[in-house]
């Protein structure tokens, strides 16, 4: 058995998902007026659907492209040799068989219960990085592991071993709001158990990470980097408490350093690069652009069946690339209920704009129509932020450290639940509610964690309530 470093270092601390500042804007940040989080392409779709309907503005013609790339999303992969060859070449090593499989409706995914194997949720590996070689840091972001890569695959096809098993387990501990009331908050521990490929090296590092939802990714990769870059201030030379950073990544198509803006640390540049990593990391699937699995040369995966060379054609993975570039952002609703406009107030006082920017721009000359020009709402601003100790992972990505994550945008999360009701939130899952993500905010978060705990039960209400709308 390897057992991880659990979080038991304090209960009110880092998130991945609602990032807090604690620090008031020089400018007052805007306030939403207009229920098109997501522009000219926004839905007014609130069930469990939300996730799933296309760009509003998008053609028919490209509606059309929008359900072939949907039906390669959504179907499961099979092992080769196949007859469906268009879909064949599963593995060896996985941790499901479809995309939908981790974004559940195109939602996040959760937490396993019980004995459960984990599917929507697995483990990041690395080692230190020291001893790599400055090449592989540079392309790769990380130190692989020796045996097992830089994911840790919990299933497997016929014939082969899964790497390991993953088990979770929780511990309650309660956190005591200023007026008395009390939270429950869960603390993960991480075990990996029976590795089949080698004993695991007592330096290993690892990081949970829980399917994030896909609305909205398009949108996203439109909003021009110098934007991003100029937002950032590392040094905090404004003085706010927050210090904001660009992650810099590799581009495997430009190849060239570019800056990241997807996965939890913003560890991927771009659309097409972050599905067909994910292609090879949990399917075992191979691609033009990443033509070698998370397999590593002891694992024998060479003398497994293969789909082929690529097993995503680049035909496929243009698809699938638009489709995961063309899912709309549902509406804001309850725009003018009195208590959603004072908690969109709160939100602000409290400081939570500071990392969570309100509103965005896609550039003028996007690639695609459907983008460009585009206002938006998305409650992110795509950075780096420190979010303190009980959350962090301690494993650097790129230029990220073991503390810092990227803001995730907050747009359509009042219907996470509703698009997947075991749907959890941080980027393990292990937030319940709403409530319980902004108690587990430290780091640059902190200040704004303690007035939120300060606050009376109307006011947090309130908060709470201004966040579901959105």
């Amino acid at each position: 058995m390897f057992r991880l470093r659990p979080s038991l270092c304090s209960l009110v601390a880092a998130p991945l998902f609602i990032t807090l500042a604690g620090a008031t804007a020089a400018e007052a940040p805007p306030i939403q007026t207009t229920p098109d989080s997501g522009g000219d392409g926004s839905v007014a779709q609130d069930d469990h659907n939300a996730y799933s309907l296309p760009l509003d503005n998008l053609s028919m013609t490209k509606r059309l492209d929008f359900s072939v790339g949907n039906s390669f999303f959504r179907n499961p992969w099979v092992e080769a040799p196949a007859s469906t060859e268009a879909r064949d070449g599963l593995g060896p090593l996985i941790n499901t068989n479809s995309c939908q499989g981790c974004h559940i409706k195109d939602g996040r995914g959760h937490p396993p219960r019980g004995d459960e194997r984990a599917v929507s949720l697995f483990l990041r590996l690395s080692l230190p990085d020291e001893g790599a070689a400055p090449e592989t840091l540079r392309r790769v972001g990380v130190h692989p592991v020796p045996h097992y890569g830089t994911q840790l695959q919990t299933a497997a096809i016929t014939g082969m071993r899964a790497e390991a098993e993953m088990h979770l387990s929780y511990v309650e501990r309660t956190v005591t709001l200023d007026d008395g009331s009390e939270v429950a908050l869960r603390v993960p521990d991480y075990r990996i158990l029976a590795p089949a490929y080698g004993p695991l090296p007592e330096a290993l590092l690892t990081s949970p990470r829980v399917a994030p939802p896909m609305i909205g990714l398009g949108l996203l990769e439109a909003i021009p980097a110098a934007r991003l870059e100029a937002a950032a201030d590392p040094q905090d030379v404004d003085g706010d408490g927050l210090s904001g950073r660009v992650n810099r990544v590799w581009d495997e198509q430009r190849d060239m350093t570019v800056v990241g803006r997807f996965g939890w640390k913003a560890g991927q540049p771009s659309i097409e690069q972050q599905n067909l990593h994910a292609f090879a990391g949990d399917m075992g699937l191979t691609s033009t652009l990443v033509p070698h699995t998370d397999c590593m040369p002891a694992q024998g995966c060479d003398a497994a069946p293969h789909g082929g060379v690529p097993e995503v054609s680049d035909k496929i993975a243009d698809f699938v690339t638009f489709y995961a570039g063309s899912l709309a952002v549902p509406q804001r609703r309850r725009l003018d209920d009195p208590a959603v406009q004072a908690g969109a107030e709160t939100f602000n006082t409290l400081g939570c704009a500071g990392c969570h920017t309100p509103r965005q721009r896609t550039a003028e000359d996007a690639a695609r129509p459907a983008l460009a020009g585009q206002t938006l709402w998305p409650y992110s601003d795509l950075l780096l932020h420190d979010m303190g100790e009980a959350l962090a992972d301690g494993r650097p990505e790129f230029e990220a450290d073991g503390r810092e994550w990227r803001t995730p945008p907050l747009w359509g999360i009042g219907l996470a639940q509703a698009v997947s009701p075991r749907a959890g939130f941080l980027h393990d899952g292990r937030a319940r509610t709403l409530e319980e993500a902004i108690l587990w905010h430290g780091g640059e978060a902190e200040p704004a964690t303690d007035d939120y705990r300060a606050l009376p039960a109307a006011r947090r209400d309130q908060l709470i309530q201004f966040l579901e709308s959105l």
